[in-house]
């Protein structure tokens, strides 16, 4: 899907354990500029529903699991993050819509700014006539 993709990090699992090192501009495209974490997610819960003007984001859930649609005026698709050493790369103009947390469930993000309300589209339909200029 256009502007959104799952990335592959080295883990790096030993009888000690694994890590997974992740660096901005090497390992994800663009520099770090916030990290934030979602956690205690009830299942009956669904969370997201907007997109960004410019804003780049990388989701990965450290524990449990998270269902993520994604969608653009043309495409949509969903991904189960289950497995901390992938994160799902959404761009600009990409809807997001996130469910089904499992218990424990702890989904991290990587943003490439620092919060900006102005860059929040919150609305589906005032986001699909937006969005559809750019594809």
């Amino acid at each position: 899907m256009y502007n959104c993709s799952l990335f592959k990090f080295l883990n790096i699992g030993s009888k000690y354990g694994n890590l997974t090192p992740i660096e901005g501009l090497v390992d994800i495209p663009f520099d770090i500029k916030r990290i934030y974490y979602i956690t205690k997610v009830p299942q009956d819960i669904s969370r997201g529903f907007h997109a960004h003007r410019k804003l780049h984001q990388v989701l990965i859930c450290l524990n449990g699991s998270v269902k993520i649609k994604v969608k653009s005026p043309k495409e949509e698709a969903e991904f189960t993050l289950d497995n901390s050493a992938v994160g799902l790369y959404i761009g600009p103009y990409i809807w997001r819509e996130m469910y089904d947390f499992s218990e424990g469930a702890v989904l991290l993000v990587l943003a490439s700014d620092y919060y900006n309300e102005d860059d929040y589209i919150r609305n589906i339909d005032f986001y699909m006539k937006e969005a559809f200029n750019r594809y």
